[in-house]
């Protein structure tokens, strides 16, 4: 059996938090469902054999493409159960991929976690400009982007004055270094400096309000260029906040 998979069962007894997935034994078996469906009648889901699970974690219910699989998006309405351990690992595997892998070197420590700054230093074209933010607009730049509401991975890796996750405040996935997607929202906060992005002002406040709270499942999740990206909104309420105090988003 995998090192990964065994540790991760002697960590729980019934009921597993995986994300938004919950697994349960179900005598030599396992079921595993959305976490908020946990009271949902079995004859209320749908089954879905294990070689499905792939093509559930590429979409949202509405369809979108889900660049980030560990997004607080996974469909709802569903259930699989796995006869084995392996076909546990498999099925964590397309739901969340590499996560066991990244649990258990958290689990056996020390975590190996790339920070900010080491892992934008090493980047070339496009991305090389990461490294002219300050660290607050790092800040900024992590907190629109890897919030609870955007990932649900545990960001081990930081920058100077800014904590990592606390390790109840999202799930027991780990995050040990930025992802793309914190790379191009950089990017972007990069270019707003610039002056090739447009400054956010204080009229926008209500739109990026109701662009963060109630994603437009027609945007592109990476794509920052548009105002009422989720993301990207949040990312223009930081950059407010220094103006507009009010602002408790």
């Amino acid at each position: 059996m995998n090192p990964a998979l065994e540790r991760l069962l002697s960590a729980f007894r019934d009921e597993l938090e995986f994300a938004q997935v919950l697994v349960r034994r179900v005598d030599r078996a396992f079921e595993l469902r959305h976490i908020r469906d946990q009271q949902v009648p079995v004859e209320r889901l749908r089954t879905i054999a294990i070689e499905g699970l792939r093509d559930l974690a590429q979409k949202t219910a509405s369809g979108a493409f889900r660049p980030l699989k560990s997004a607080p998006n996974l469909q709802r309405g569903w259930r699989t159960v796995t006869r084995t351990p392996e076909e546990l690992e498999l099925t964590l595997g397309h739901l969340y991929p590499g996560a066991l892998a990244d649990w258990l070197a958290v689990e056996q420590g020390p975590a190996p976690v790339t920070h900010y700054r080491p892992f934008t230093e090493r980047q070339t074209g496009m991305y090389r400009i990461t490294t002219k933010l300050d660290d607050s607009e790092v800040a900024q730049v992590i907190r629109a982007c890897c919030g609870a509401r955007f990932c649900l991975k545990r960001r081990l890796w930081t920058i100077e004055q800014t904590e990592v996750d606390a390790p109840l405040a999202k799930s027991i996935i780990p995050c040990l270094e930025p992802c793309a997607l914190l790379l191009e929202l950089a990017r972007t906060a990069v270019r707003i400096n610039q002056g090739a992005e447009p400054q956010p002002t204080k009229d926008e406040i209500p739109k990026l309000l109701a662009a963060v709270e109630n994603a437009d499942p027609t945007v592109a999740e990476a794509d920052f260029a548009n105002l009422s990206n989720p993301r990207r909104a949040q990312l223009a309420l930081e950059k407010l906040k220094p103006r507009a105090p009010e602002i408790k988003h």
